[in-house]
């Protein structure tokens, strides 16, 4: 057991490889979500049109399911790797935005870059499953996020002084090499089963079945498979109702800087930065408070810490607000990678792309839509009011995990 964890994950070729992917892609991506905001603005002078390009990036999680069933029917590797050299193609078009009347061009990639990012999670998770020992899945996954965290606190200064200095073209162009490479990096994977739509036994007659059912309900199965899952129900439940409190904490985060620390909304920035460290550290530890835990008591263990952090935002005190930041950012992505990983462990080769497409978009929109609730209760309802109702409800997700009852959890695969 003890040479299990980051360092073997590391020794892993297929793991190594990926996780660079991820790393050198998540860099361009980082820098490019950010100035897309702020590029907006400079050229329309419209918060509303600046805050819709974030819209335009997270709507096409809407049609996680349906692109899911993609990733599950085609070769894995081919996908990731054309979904990268297609963004890698698009993106230098955003040179020809250098005013109001071509703003549209930039809102049309980056519902393409939805689309592309959406797809590419499901291929990933159905690949990684494939690709990554299964003992290795949860260090995997926490390296993973540790990896997408650390880009967050490194690309976008990256971003900016890009922007500020050659203008959005030049993070535009930044984010498309990194996707070049990061499609080179993929294409380097090996995989001995890369379609497994095409392999024989149970999975494809269950495949064929979904295919005479036609595409709506292929799109369909992930969701099944998630419900009528002992294991997954209550993790990818737990996971949504996680998401929703979360985000009705971000839409508070500006009210806490305000009203309850009396800083400035720059301070914000350092709340998220100490979150973003909290999340590092989480990811590094997620492999190995897997193996010596159940699931769902990991699950339970990284809400509480989560409500608690919300509760901790209350106070009016500086080291209590960076303090609740870091629980924030250790907790969260507990629920996010034991989802996951319990996907790849549990789902069958032919249907974990849509299955983890589904999860994804039933635990993300809640968020989305808890933002847009906590924007609209933050004008009527005291923020030391609402941030421990959400500290109670997380507390009551974290108790109702590990009272529920227990199902039993069979890996897909056996150890390699």
């Amino acid at each position: 057991m003890g040479d299990w964890g980051s360092g073997r994950v590391l020794r892993d070729r297929n793991a190594g490889l990926y996780l660079l992917g991820v790393v050198v892609s998540g860099f361009g991506t980082t820098a490019m979500w950010l100035v897309a905001g702020i590029w907006v603005k400079s050229l329309t002078g419209s918060d509303s049109l600046a805050a819709l390009t974030v819209f335009a990036l997270w709507a096409p999680v809407l049609a996680g399911p349906a692109l899911g069933v993609l990733a599950d029917r085609l070769p894995r590797r081919p996908l990731l790797v054309a979904a990268c050299l297609v963004m890698a193609a698009l993106l230098p078009a955003l040179c020809l935005v250098d005013s109001a009347g071509r703003v549209w061009l930039l809102f049309a990639v980056l519902l393409l870059y939805g689309i592309s990012g959406t797809l590419h999670e499901s291929a990933e998770a159905a690949l990684v499953a494939q690709a990554v020992d299964v003992r290795l899945l949860g260090d995997f996954n926490g390296l993973r996020m540790t990896a997408g965290e650390g880009m967050k606190l490194l690309a976008p200064l990256a971003g900016a002084v890009l922007f500020t200095r050659f203008g959005g073209a030049s993070v535009a162009l930044l984010d498309a090499v990194t996707f070049a490479l990061a499609a080179g990096l993929f294409l380097l994977l090996r995989v001995d089963r890369d379609a497994p739509e095409r392999t024989g036994g149970p999975e494809r007659t269950t495949e064929r079945a979904g295919a005479r059912a036609g595409g709506f309900a292929q799109a369909l199965e992930g969701g099944r498979q998630l419900w009528h899952s002992p294991v997954l129900r209550p993790l990818v439940s737990a996971a949504a109702a996680v998401m929703f409190l979360a985000g009705i904490n971000g839409a508070l985060v500006y009210a806490v800087a305000d009203d309850v620390l009396g800083r400035t909304p720059a301070y914000v920035g350092v709340l998220y930065a100490v979150q973003g460290a909290g999340s590092v550290v989480s990811g590094l530890l997620a492999g190995p408070l897997l193996r010596r835990m159940p699931v769902r008591v990991f699950t339970a263990a990284g809400t509480a810490l989560f409500a608690l952090g919300c509760g901790a935002r209350a106070l009016p005190y500086e080291a209590a607000a960076l303090a609740g930041s870091a629980l924030i950012g250790a907790g969260l992505p507990c629920v996010l990678i034991a989802a996951l990983t319990t996907v790849q462990r549990e789902v069958p080769d032919s249907v974990v792309g849509r299955t983890a497409a589904t999860a994804n978009t039933l635990v993300f929109v809640p968020n989305a839509l808890a933002l847009a609730l906590g924007a609209g209760l933050v004008a009527f309802v005291d923020v030391a009011l609402l941030l421990p109702v959400v500290t109670a409800a997380g507390l009551a997700v974290s108790f109702l995990l590990v009272t529920a009852p227990v199902g039993t959890v069979t890996s897909r695969r056996a150890p390699a």
